[in-house]
């Protein structure tokens, strides 16, 4: 399994039956993908969980998203689930799904994922997995489904693909799959996202024997999460730019994160100084708990899982696009933002209704990274002897 024509990241997965047999293959009517072009170009409130009610109990992690907004580039979906999804891969790109609350267990073709709150889960392109929510609560995901791949900021990568020291996570902060994971099965259904003559299809493939067969695997593609939690936030006397939050990227938009940290502590800063037009890109913030220090003054709790969309034709200053969004403070907590291609963004069209190494990560480490140590690296383990964080000041 190999990424841009075997010339890049690629993993060697040692199956027990032929992966390439099919039974039969039919359509797959995927959930609705309609867009609707956003005229006149405004920016738009969208209040998440009023997509979701009692729903949430009879629906999945796959057949149950809803599209919320979209490009060429990528999609931005949201879900409330409580049941096992099918078995499914996207062929049109990788996914990067956080996990705003619940828990889920993922199931992939190289091994088992735990998912919790916080959780950033990647999916490489075309990585066979299912999503099982575990506890009582409804299991809540924003997923970004790009058409390219999703990889850490070049500029925190040494040349051959190290996270570099002035990163704000490193290798033992990304939690790769466990042992290999043996399920039997014939006839085994799996939901396949790719492209067609109209966009954006399905097709439901029929394997003779269950996918998840594959007894070991090596190499440097594969899934993992990373929790925003192990982010370690890049702080300055003054106020910082945008891109000091940026956690993934993908072609032609990145993700950032928005995390506690000490805001521009100089006498005479001015936090969050200024209005601004961002002419380059489209913006999205995700407001996923706590509060924010661009919504000073503004109730939190009134903004939880909104999501809001602002266009490169958009003047916006930190805290006067409405009266609905959240308070902050110095110890403002996570929010997520994407940022993507200038004024090509289209809302969904909604229907009304009522690799780690051994030890702690920089923020902790979990109860599972003794069974984790054993497992191959991301890009390449940390050198022996790297200290771990340091209780020094912020970065």
């Amino acid at each position: 399994m190999g990424e841009e024509g075997f010339s890049s990241d690629s993993a060697l997965l040692y199956h027990q039956g032929v992966p390439s047999a099919i039974v039969d293959a039919s359509p797959w009517e995927l959930p609705a993908q309609g867009l609707t072009e956003n005229r006149p170009l405004l920016p738009r409130h969208l209040k998440l969980h009023q997509l979701t009610g009692e729903d949430w109990k009879a629906a999945d992690a796959v057949t149950g998203r809803r599209l919320v907004l979209g490009n060429a580039d990528v999609r931005i979906s949201y879900v409330a689930a409580g049941q096992p999804s099918p078995l499914y891969r996207n062929a049109l790109g990788d996914e990067c799904v956080y996990v705003e609350s619940g828990g889920a267990t993922v199931e992939t073709v190289f091994g088992v994922l735990a998912a919790r709150q916080g959780d950033y889960v990647l999916l490489p392109r075309a990585t066979t997995h299912r999503w099982i929510p575990t506890g009582s609560e409804p299991l809540r995901l924003y997923a970004i489904e790009a058409n390219s791949h999703i990889a850490p900021p070049k500029r925190y990568l040494s040349r051959y693909g190290q996270l570099l020291e002035h990163a704000p996570y490193c290798e033992r902060d990304l939690h790769g799959p466990g042992g290999p994971f043996l399920v039997e099965g014939t006839d085994v259904e799996v939901l396949v996202k790719h492209r067609g003559s109209r966009g954006v299809t399905g097709t439901r493939y029929v394997y003779p024997t269950h996918p998840f067969d594959v007894v070991g695997w090596d190499g440097c593609l594969y899934p993992y999460t990373f929790n925003v939690e192990d982010f370690e936030p890049i702080t300055g006397r003054v106020h910082q730019p945008p891109p000091v939050h940026q956690v993934f990227e993908g072609n032609n938009f990145v993700i950032c994160n928005f995390v506690p940290r000490k805001v521009d502590y100089h006498p005479l800063a001015v936090p969050v100084p200024y209005y601004h037009s961002n002419v380059d890109s489209d913006e999205v913030m995700f407001y996923c708990g706590g509060d924010y220090e661009a919504r000073k003054g503004r109730a939190s709790g009134r903004a939880r899982s909104a999501c809001t969309r602002a266009g490169t034709a958009t003047a916006r200053s930190p805290a006067r696009w409405s009266g609905r969004w959240v308070r902050s403070s110095s110890t403002s907590w996570r929010s997520w933002s994407t940022r993507s291609s200038p004024s090509s963004w289209v809302r969904a069209a909604l229907p009304r209704r009522t690799p780690p190494t051994r030890g702690a990560g920089r923020a902790g480490g979990r109860a599972d990274d003794g069974i984790r140590a054993r497992q191959p690296p991301v890009r390449r383990l940390l050198p022996s002897g790297r200290r771990a964080a340091g209780r020094g000041a912020p970065r």
